[in-house]
């Protein structure tokens, strides 16, 4: 890929602690420390503020949650065209440190309504909404542009590297969360969130100017400018690709599994705290201990597994160690809360060390508009159409309730059925490679 930043395979990267970590060629350095830290700010700032949005759905209640996953799987469909056509229209360099702008900017007036009243329904109701729809597309965003600075190659060693960033982020985010917000309240948790997307955005103006001067701008190449082209293009793009297809049925299903564990999570933390501030503390809690494991596995084990055993290792381990985990829980009978959340726990680690980065290099050999158009079509109203279609299912949710064993033999079966669908993914993908 020419608007890559390229590597010198023919030298070995300086010693040091970093290089045992993770191999970066010369010409590479700056460019991934850059991207490490957009990702740490990104991902901080959102788990920040994840605590509130879980305190603030157990406000709501379990059975408005799932009625609004029908707004917020509407709002990631109608987001898709008007940022199909922000980015055919504008410089990625304006448009990518705009939309961290405007989402501190949201942050600061909901933190401002939210310190007033935090039982307002209508601002609970629109902020659960609008960072469920805005956590998706922040991430799509990131990697969208990652895959252009990086090529296939480049991904397979430095995107479990870089998404440790984000890890790191999604660490310190929920614990300076739960060591906080007895003091400074919910509200301020949101304050404190978007100073991390102020520093998102001068990230993203660094990896802007890195990528410039390393040649993104070349004879027959439009640098940054907008893609052009149609704003639905990204709809049309994944209807004509089986390949596409599979990405958007492997995004299905993982939806899914999640939607089983999630409900359970909120009926669990639900029914053992009444405290809305102890309440974000577990929540905080669960999100310390999955990003401390997740954090440790992309430092040493997602760039070697991909490199060394492909990118189908990635994507089809943890939906069968899920299938395998529903299973022994259908045959023990054991249904308690330390297992359930332990399998939540179990499913968010793997997701995020060897799964997320999995899909990010499922799209590194595609063109830009599919990266930006495709992927954000597939990451967001896909994503949040599958939860709705979960969520709204009454009758599964009852039997859910009613039978873990039902819901844990559902689980079972979806899980082996992702994990049919990444392996044949990645399998694809890792071919593609060997022949290039």
């Amino acid at each position: 890929m020419t608007d890559s930043i390229n590597s010198d395979t023919s030298r070995r990267p300086p010693p040091g602690l970093l290089s045992r970590v993770v191999r970066i060629e010369p010409g590479e350095g700056a460019s991934v420390a850059a991207g490490f830290l957009l990702f740490f700010f990104v991902l901080g700032s959102y788990f920040a503020v994840r605590p509130v949005r879980e305190t603030v759905a157990t406000v709501l209640g379990t059975q408005r949650v799932a009625d609004l996953w029908l707004y917020t799987a509407a709002f990631a469909i109608l987001i898709v065209p008007a940022y199909g056509w922000l980015v055919a229209r504008i410089r990625r360099s304006v448009l990518l440190p705009s939309i961290y702008g405007a989402t501190a900017l949201t942050l600061v007036v909901i933190g401002m309504l939210l310190g007033e009243d935090e039982e307002n329904l209508r601002v609970g109701t629109f902020f659960y909404v609008w960072i469920s729809v805005l956590n998706l597309m922040l991430v799509s965003i990131f990697w969208s542009f990652m895959l252009e600075m990086f090529d296939a190659g480049q991904a397979k060693r430095l995107f479990g590297f870089i998404a440790a960033g984000g890890t790191a982020g999604a660490l310190v985010g929920p614990a300076v969360a739960g060591l906080t917000v007895t003091t400074i309240g919910n509200a301020g948790v949101l304050y404190v969130a978007t100073g991390g997307f102020v520093a998102a955005i001068l990230c993203q103006r660094l990896l802007m100017r890195l990528w410039a001067k390393r040649g993104a701008v070349t004879a027959g190449k439009r640098g940054d400018e907008g893609l052009g082209g149609n704003p639905f293009a990204g709809i049309f793009i994944v209807l004509k690709s089986p390949y596409l297809i599979g990405i958007a049925v492997f995004v299905t299903l993982l939806s899914l599994v999640n939607t089983i564990l999630y409900f359970e999570q909120l009926r669990i933390v639900n029914d053992a705290f009444s405290d809305r501030e102890q309440r974000t503390q577990v929540f905080a809690t669960i999100d310390v201990v999955v990003q401390s494991l997740t954090i440790l596995s992309q430092l040493f084990l997602t760039g070697l597994i991909a490199s060394r055993l492909g990118v189908r290792t990635l994507l089809t381990a943890v939906p069968v160690m899920l299938s395998i985990g529903f299973l022994v829980l259908l045959v023990s009978g054991t249904f308690g809360s330390i297992a359930m959340i332990a399998l939540m726990v179990l499913r968010r680690w793997g997701e995020y060390a060897f799964i997320r980065p999995g899909r990010e290099m499922l799209w590194s050999r595609l063109d830009t508009e599919s990266k930006y158009k495709a992927k954000s079509f597939i990451d967001v109203p896909v994503y949040r159409a599958a939860d709705y279609v979960g969520a709204q299912a009454s009758t599964a949710l009852t039997a859910v309730a009613a039978s873990p064993g039902l819901a844990a033999a559902i689980g079972a079966v979806v899980a082996a059925v992702w994990a049919g669908n990444g392996w044949w993914l990645g399998k694809r993908h890792d071919k593609e490679g060997s022949t290039k």
